[in-house]
């Protein structure tokens, strides 16, 4: 596992993003465990997040795109930060563009996006915090899309989330990252998955972070819910 993956997994323990226990998810499922990249609320904290999401788009992506763009509301200082974060970690200026939950009707930035407007040519990377049942997408897709003049102008390079959670979607028994790529045709990917915080945060000795009990209830989880 590469150390920036490591390090990432520390960074939301530490912060209180990444947690152990029993939730009640949107979708209604009970889960052991529950990311919230809401936890991340100081300077320091969202910089270093840029620094995760920049090096693992650059892992996923390379380089070979223009936009970054965070669906609201989350993925707004997402964007925001990545961006900063790219610009001095691999030179390139990116632009970042959200979405409004409410259109603007006044002014030079009316209509339903904030920052960059997305124009034909457009490479787009989508940047999120994280998705359960790829729910989400089915809004953000149809929004990018419908900047184009010319159909097939804009294109969508990829989507990065900040945890593969690896459960199968509402409808599938692929994960949510898996069903995007098959739906939309580009590829999905996380800076970390379940797996890898597993792998890291567990010891069979009982020391880790990941106890052998919540490793027993993250297990019957995957048995219930995790994608094929």
């Amino acid at each position: 596992m590469e150390q920036y993956k490591k390090d990432f997994i520390d960074f939301m323990v530490q912060s209180n993003a990444l947690k152990f226990g029993s939730f009640t998810l949107k979708s209604g499922r009970q889960s052991p465990f529950f990311m919230n990249a809401g936890a991340y609320v100081t300077g320091k904290q969202l910089e270093m997040l840029g620094i995760f999401y920049a090096h693992a788009i650059h892992d996923n992506f390379g380089d070979d795109f223009d936009v970054l763009f965070g669906p609201a509301y989350k993925g707004i200082p997402l964007s925001v930060a990545t961006c900063i974060a790219y610009s001095k970690l691999f030179g390139k200026e990116l632009k970042y563009c959200a979405d409004r939950k409410e259109e603007k009707d006044h002014g030079a930035d009316k209509g339903g996006l904030l920052g960059y407007s997305i124009k034909d040519g457009d490479r787009v990377v989508i940047i999120e915090d994280v998705t359960t049942s790829g729910k989400s997408i089915e809004e953000t897709y149809p929004k990018i899309k419908a900047q184009e003049t010319v159909p097939g102008s804009v294109k969508i390079i990829g989507e990065i989330v900040s945890l593969n959670r690896l459960e199968r979607a509402s409808d599938s028994e692929k994960s949510a990252l898996d069903t995007i790529t098959e739906k939309y045709g580009f590829p999905a990917r996380a800076i970390v998955s379940m797996k890898d915080v597993i792998e890291y945060l567990y010891k069979e000795d009982g020391t880790g972070l990941i106890t052998n009990e919540i490793k027993k209830e993250m297990d019957a989880y995957y048995e219930k819910w995790g994608a094929k």
